[in-house]
């Protein structure tokens, strides 16, 4: 048995004979007469597991279960009392207490608590290191293809297959001699249709992410109308660019011409 304990208990000989049984056990052991001297440790100490006796003059138990949850959420603690009832004993579960034993309860029993409740412990911090370990990968993977939208646009140009070219970070639109500059607004509309190009926006999503607010679902297409029109009109100067931004009848818009890469 490998772990910190604590064992609280007012009886010394209780506590005493309950240090024995674990220090034998190969556990590291700890004891305190009383609930606010175990408050004490707890504030100074992380334990693997706690021993506590229910009645006790000043803070029981309970009170020093309640402590523990707080102070140290992934310690288990077995309550010990020789007045059971199902009253104290569904309390000590609600509060998080790993187990429940009736006094005197055997050395076997001890051990065989102590060991469920530190392989539970174990397990709970395996799952946590896991999860950590998941969010770390997920956040990693987020930023991985952060960069790869960031550089598929926001370094340079993003050329099209029919020879015209968007630099997106200077809001202009190229085509051998022939340039548009576009305003802000317009410039950023297309630059979110070029980054998913085939992917179909609704009025309030290009509202979002245009304008920054959010909007009614009737209210986006009064506000997109104009914008669209009149980057339509722009694009429309260019082979095929009237067709490039198509609507999709109660919906949105779409991109739909197709990516040619991105420098």
């Amino acid at each position: 048995m490998k772990g910190k304990i604590l064992v609280v208990d007012d009886e010394d000989t209780t506590r005493r004979s309950l240090a024995e049984i674990l220090r034998l056990e190969g556990a590291q052991v700890r004891v305190a007469a009383s609930g606010e001297e175990a408050v004490e440790y707890l504030h100074k100490t992380a334990f693997d597991m706690i021993l506590l006796d229910l009645k006790m003059p000043g803070m029981d138990g309970l009170d020093v279960l309640r402590v523990a949850h707080e102070v140290a959420p992934e310690t288990q603690v077995i309550l010990l009392t020789a007045h059971g009832s199902l009253e104290s004993a569904i309390a000590a579960l609600r509060l998080g207490a790993h187990d429940y034993l009736l006094k005197p309860s055997s050395p076997s029993q001890i051990v065989r608590s102590v060991s469920n409740g530190l392989a539970r412990r174990n397990d709970l911090l395996r799952k946590r290191e896991l999860l950590a370990q998941l969010e770390s990968s997920v956040q990693q993977l987020k930023g991985a293809e952060s960069d790869l939208v960031e550089a598929s646009v926001k370094p340079g140009v993003v050329k099209l297959k029919n020879g015209v070219e968007v630099d997106v970070n200077r809001r202009l639109i190229t085509y051998g001699d022939q340039s548009v500059p576009l305003t802000p607004a317009e410039g950023k509309l297309l630059k979110v249709l070029l980054e998913s190009p085939g992917h179909v926006f609704t009025h309030q999503e290009l509202v979002s992410l245009v304008q920054g607010y959010d909007t009614s679902d009737w209210e986006a297409p009064e506000i997109l109308r104009p914008l669209i029109s009149r980057l339509r009109r722009k694009l429309a100067s260019f082979p095929d660019g009237g067709h490039w931004i198509s609507s999709v009848r109660g919906t949105g818009y779409v991109f739909d011409w197709e990516v040619e890469n991105a420098t």
